[in-house]
């Protein structure tokens, strides 16, 4: 490594960073003699750095922050445009019949679903998801339950203790959101908790649908809560062919905006 020194804070933090981006990996040790600052101030620096989610911190060093563990705060999810949310969540209504009984899930696609539950009536939902509470609040058909438990902060939404509440809930459907999905796996999460709650939901359900945008598919994430024989059907903006012909031959339903 070339030595530099006589840097700012920031500016030695922004190379740090550009370093476990660029090589994977970086050692207290030879950031020490790199920037020619102490053991303390190295790990002060990964410290913060880990705390903007920029890398991983690991006895000794530091690693580039893995894509199986990273999860957007939902505030900051843009990856995917609004209008792909709103036509799954156009065509998940369709599945929510007058006097249904559903599990909605957290998350941003599941909250667009809750907006279109106003045209339906007598409906019940059950649902750990603060936003789509507060927005069908106004909806005087629908009977919202909110299943309590520690507030996933960041998230807008509730995980344990109330997992084992699902072991006592009976529903018609529930809709589940992902943050990856493979043929191997199933669906997957990156947050073992939030995989728990996941796994209450189904246990609760007799009909199983994945809402899960088409950046998801072939993307893979830390827990699995779903595996492919778990789910009964899969509503997407898009989904790949090659991925549509195992889902048929197993006997999963599937419906899309596009068809590839």
């Amino acid at each position: 490594m070339e030595h530099v020194s006589n840097l700012f804070a920031e500016e030695r933090k922004g190379l740090i960073a550009s370093l476990v981006e660029e090589r994977g990996k970086v050692n207290v040790g030879e950031l020490c003699k790199r920037f020619g600052v102490s053991s303390a101030t190295i790990r002060n620096d990964l410290r913060e750095l880990e705390n903007l989610r920029l890398i991983t911190r690991v006895h000794g060093g530091a690693l580039k922050r893995s894509r199986v563990t990273e999860e957007v705060l939902i505030d900051s999810r843009s990856t995917t445009p609004r209008p792909a949310k709103q036509a799954i969540a156009r065509i998940a209504i369709g599945q929510v019949d007058d006097g249904d009984t559903i599990v909605l899930d957290t998350g941003t696609t599941c909250h667009e679903l809750s907006l279109l539950l106003k045209d339906r009536s007598d409906v019940t939902v059950i649902t750990t998801d603060l936003p789509s509470a507060l927005s069908m609040e106004a909806f005087p058909s629908v009977r919202v339950i909110l299943v309590g438990g520690v507030l996933r902060r960041g998230y807008h939404c509730t995980i344990e203790p109330g997992v084992s509440s699902w072991d006592d809930l009976v529903a018609d459907k529930v809709f589940l959101g992902a943050n990856g999905f493979t043929l191997e796996k199933g669906a997957m999460t990156p947050d073992i908790g939030q995989a728990a709650v996941k796994r209450g939901m189904i246990r609760a359900s007799r009909k199983v649908i994945l809402l899960c945008d088409s950046t998801k598919f072939g993307k893979s994430s830390l827990v699995r809560f779903a595996p492919l024989g778990k789910i009964d059907l899969i509503i997407s903006d898009r989904i790949p062919q090659e991925i549509t012909q195992i889902l048929e031959a197993e006997g999963i339903d599937h419906l899309s905006h596009h068809n590839d």
